[in-house]
């Protein structure tokens, strides 16, 4: 049996139905249709998942869809545009942090979250960040580079 879920993911609200025992990735993913949060470990080991939950980081493979109902959710669709990129896109795209692209969106949300909570982060407050994120690319210090270049524009 499905029940209604509603959420509101990247400022726009949704009304789907979801199993009770679907996770919150799922809920994104199939029932919304918002495919760059990726699928992978599903048991919260690699971050490809991340999305953010007013705010916070949250790994959707971890959570139930209905845990998520009248949350605000913000995925990689959200934090950008193809013609108006977030600078955390821009920067990683410019360091060479993206290779495969599979951990990007977790790693940019990541990212994201970090410098809402710390515009000045040092690299260790970033390598700190990105220890629930697996890149098999090891994009780790481009990424860090990215961070750091965009923190220093912010200031």
């Amino acid at each position: 049996m499905k029940y209604p879920l509603s959420l509101t993911v990247n400022d726009e609200n949704y009304d789907i139905l979801v199993e009770p025992y679907h996770t919150l990735m799922e809920a994104i993913r199939d029932g919304i249709g918002l495919t760059g949060t990726k699928c992978a470990c599903e048991d919260g080991r690699c971050g490809t998942c991340t999305v953010l939950i007013d705010g916070q980081l949250v790994k959707s493979c971890l959570m139930l869809g209905l845990q998520a109902k009248g949350k605000s959710l913000l995925t990689i669709e959200g934090m950008g545009s193809p013609d108006e990129l977030h600078p955390l896109q821009a920067a990683f795209l410019e360091h060479g942090a993206v290779q495969c692209g599979y951990c990007t969106p977790g790693m940019l949300l990541t990212a994201k979250q970090l410098l809402d909570e710390n515009p000045n982060p040092t690299e260790e407050d970033i390598r700190s960040a990105f220890v629930g994120n697996l890149c098999r690319c090891g994009v780790y210090t481009h990424a860090t580079e990215a961070i750091l270049n965009v923190a220093g524009e912010e200031e």
